[in-house]
């Protein structure tokens, strides 16, 4: 009998979920699917996977089909043929996405951080994306606010000290508050699954880029204390005085801020995504 709580969190969710594996090019990418409504596509970060979603989940899907994938290269999907190529994931996971929900579909999009990036730049190439949502976004291209390293965990065997270096890292990048259980579960599990090196497209100019050819209406969101960027030095140069393109700021919030502050995103994500 499992006696993790966190563990049986996660497996309780996974449980419910409809998966599709769907193939692209020889490559077969994991989706979840919950509730039912109009598509609701759901981007995880870097060294995530769809658990990045996992206090958000329950109440999006009360009014939308949510889908979400573990990206190439992260979780149950199969690996690109090099660690780097951006391109290939983006690829990967329109060719997935068009086969899951057919031809000419409409759907709605939501990213997270490194997600956020994929995000923007499927919204550019797809022409089916109604209205985006960016969550703790990076691809700015500008400074981070990291006030400490982080700790390698790779090729450690000890999985305690694993664990240690792990939740210091949750800690200068990811939260703000305390770290839970939960958090941490999610973390771990993600982490070791990763195989594609988002950092050098999170460090870059990527989602910038996409934005400024999007015209579709962009809500960004972060946390008051997301240290992979400032907030109001990011907000007002994408929003660009653009009023279908707001831009919020979260108190006492962190990176990853739909978990740490999941009631007030999950009351946001219905508002902007609600029937119009």
């Amino acid at each position: 009998m499992n006696t993790n709580p966190a563990l049986e969190a996660i497996e309780r969710l996974d449980r419910i979920a409809v998966r599709h594996d769907i193939e692209h090019e020889g490559r077969v990418i994991r989706w979840r699917e919950f509730g039912t409504g109009e598509p609701l596509v759901l981007l995880h970060g870097g060294h995530g996977s769809w658990m990045h979603w996992i206090r958000n989940i329950e109440a999006l899907s009360a009014s939308h089909r949510v889908l979400a994938p573990d990206l190439p290269g992260y979780g149950d999907s199969d690996a690109l043929s090099t660690e780097l190529d951006f391109d290939g994931l983006l690829d990967t996971l329109q060719g997935s996405l068009g086969k899951l929900l057919g031809p000419g579909a409409r759907f709605d999009l939501a990213g997270f951080s490194f997600g956020g990036v994929v995000a923007g730049c499927l919204a550019q190439r797809h022409r089916g994306v109604r209205r985006l949502a960016l969550l703790g976004a990076v691809g700015h291209g500008l400074r981070r606010r990291q006030s400490a390293a982080m700790l390698a965990w790779q090729g450690i065997a000890d999985e305690e000290t694993v664990l240690a270096h792990m939740r210091h890292n949750m800690g200068v990048l990811m939260l703000h508050g305390p770290i839970d259980p939960l958090a941490l579960e999610v973390h771990y599990r993600s982490c070791l699954r990763t195989r594609f090196h988002s950092k050098k497209t999170s460090l870059g100019p990527a989602l910038g880029k996409a934005l400024e050819q999007l015209a579709i209406p962009v809500l960004m969101v972060w946390g008051e204390h997301d240290t992979t960027g400032d907030p109001a030095e990011v907000g007002p140069m994408w929003q660009a005085g653009r009023a279908e393109r707001p831009f919020e700021i979260i108190p006492a919030a962190g990176h990853w801020v739909q978990y740490e502050a999941a009631d007030a995103i999950n009351r946001r994500l219905l508002d902007w995504f609600a029937p119009r």
